[in-house]
């Protein structure tokens, strides 16, 4: 059996967290939440990309609950603030950590990790620490992940790509 877009239940009673929902995988994931009824909070950094994708999802589902939250998970302040918006809602069904950075060239996050490293792993983990209380007892935690594990590692001595980059 195959999972579907038309397997996706009926959620009109959940809140959901889209990390990186302006695009790709985020995106389709809110698109799809969205049209089955979830009031679908997309965690994108720039308000652009995000009102855009909003208002895309509207023009197929007019009536789509959706809300930007302003979120950068190269930046744990900006990770905490995101943390706080979400935390005032009423409730939280599901949390999608599905935003992520690749083949970046060496870049540091704004607390000094090195990019890739910063937001596909320490970012969500933040996000999702923070917000773990407001997704007990009965949420979920999706976490999306990429095929990169199969060719590459975490050099758990080269954090931060001081010793070499590549």
């Amino acid at each position: 059996m195959s999972y579907r877009e038309s397997s996706v239940p009926d959620s009109s009673d959940k809140t959901i967290v889209v990390t990186g929902a302006n695009t790709g995988i985020g995106f389709e994931t809110a698109r799809v939440l969205a049209a089955r009824g979830a009031r679908v909070l997309l965690g994108c950094r720039s308000e652009d990309k995000a009102t855009a994708a909003i208002q895309a999802i509207q023009a197929l589902h007019p009536a789509a609950d959706l809300k930007w939250i302003p979120l950068n998970l190269a930046d744990l302040a900006s990770v905490k603030r995101a943390a706080d918006m979400i935390s005032e809602e009423p409730r939280l069904d599901v949390l999608v950590n599905n935003a992520g950075v690749a083949m970046a060239p060496k870049t540091l996050t704004a607390d000094g990790f090195e990019l890739h490293f910063g937001v596909n792993h320490l970012g969500h983990f933040a996000l999702t620490g923070y917000l773990f209380d407001r997704l007990k007892p009965a949420a979920r935690v999706v976490n999306v992940s990429s095929l990169a594990h199969i060719d590459h590692s975490i050099d758990f001595d080269n954090l931060c790509a001081e010793k070499g980059y590549k």
